[in-house]
């Protein structure tokens, strides 16, 4: 089984994807209110186990030219964080312009703004670890690179 979980680390939000057992798809899970204290790890840690994941892929919001950014160091302290509670392989993703697809593909699909801004994070942590899976696809079976791997460069 390579079922893996997506993440989408947002400010207000953290979306959660996972994959089918046969790591190829993804679909959306939930969304998590963003709480101080490390609740959000904890959460995913329990999704984790229950879910018998055997790696996080956590998306990774570099600026448009490439560079690391604010939101990116966030993302990457949580991207540890998981790793360090869960003891999972953890990659960081490229997830450029996610959130912007997401939702340019709801509002095709005719689905209302109210709407939308539930389940934006989810369908963003969706388009996060379907690109991941597609990307692993296409580069052929690979041993796993471990925890902390940066699956993005």
């Amino acid at each position: 089984m390579t079922r893996l979980l997506g993440v989408d680390y947002g400010e207000a939000s953290i979306g959660l994807a996972v994959s089918d057992e046969t790591g190829q798809i993804a679909q959306g899970l939930c969304a998590l209110r963003r709480r101080a204290g490390g609740a959000g790890v904890e959460a995913i840690a329990g999704l984790a186990r229950e879910r018998q994941v055997v790696a996080i892929v956590v998306g990774h919001p570099k600026n448009m030219d490439g560079s690391i950014g604010p939101s990116a160091q966030a993302a990457e302290a949580f991207a540890r964080a998981l790793g360090d509670r869960t003891g999972l392989p953890v990659h960081l993703w490229d997830e450029r312009l996610t959130t912007r697809q997401a939702e340019r593909l709801m509002v095709d699909a005719g689905v209302r703004r109210a709407k939308r801004r539930t389940v934006l994070d989810v369908a963003a942590a969706t388009l996060i670890l379907q690109g991941f899976l597609d990307h692993r696809a296409l580069a052929g079976p690979q041993p796993d690179r471990g925890e902390g791997a940066r699956a993005d460069e």
